[in-house]
């Protein structure tokens, strides 16, 4: 009885463990609404940015959160590292090359992504040049680099979260940066369904060692008999 009970609560556990998983990585998302568009951008607006790009940047965030269809994205970064810093009026000091400010600002914001269920899937250095290009003028990119955000709401809430403003200032002055956002309609495999099937593998496979240690004292406990 004792044993039986032993594999209930592992089992309750581990079910527990998958649905805050589950509702951490795919958190009920509606909509944007204009409220919170307005609010969101409003601080996003006071990014410490060079001239006005924070008004650019504020600009093509609401027509695309205005689209909002409160679903899974991806943002691909495609990075161009300057050969020395763009220092700009409110940067901060930095002595270091622009990839070790890039993660600098990567390590920090490490905590705020895990938050806000987002983290990079895919990412690396260029390997050569590109191989098919319409725009042969351009130099080539550094790096290229997709990251999960489990809807448009949280990436605004991450842009606007009082921590996020100091740092932006790090990845802007390291590099040029073209970022957009792609839906997750293909994803091999789901991670909520490798979680699942793990921790569903561990329940059995418990489950399945205990009944053979039992099985074996049964049988040392009757052979006297």
């Amino acid at each position: 009885m004792r044993r039986d009970k032993t594999q209930i609560a592992l089992g309750a556990a581990l079910l527990a463990a998958l649905t805050a998983f589950w509702r951490w990585h795919s958190p009920r998302a509606k909509p944007l609404t204009k409220e919170e568009i307005d609010y969101y951008l409003e601080i996003i607006s006071k990014l410490p940015l060079p001239g006005d790009e924070a008004g650019k940047l504020v600009a093509k965030f609401r027509l695309w959160a205005e689209a909002d269809d409160g679903k899974p994205f991806y943002m691909l970064n495609m990075i161009r590292f300057y050969d020395e810093l763009h220092r700009f009026p409110g940067a901060p000091e930095f002595d270091g090359t622009p990839e070790e400010s890039n993660a600098y600002y990567e390590k920090c914001l490490t905590s705020l992504w895990l938050k806000n269920a987002s983290y990079p899937v895919l990412g690396g250095a260029v390997q050569g040049q590109t191989q098919i290009t319409t725009h042969p003028e351009d130099a080539p990119w550094s790096q290229a680099k997709f990251v999960r955000y489990p809807s448009r709401r949280k990436f605004l809430e991450l842009l606007s979260h009082p921590t996020y403003g100091p740092l932006e200032p790090y990845k802007i002055m390291s590099m040029e940066l073209d970022m957009t956002p792609v839906s997750g309609d293909i994803q091999v495999p789901d991670p909520r369904l490798v979680v699942g099937g793990g921790l569903l593998a561990l329940f059995l496979g418990v489950g399945w060692r205990r009944a053979r240690r039992r099985s074996g004292l049964g049988g040392v406990l009757r052979a006297p008999a």
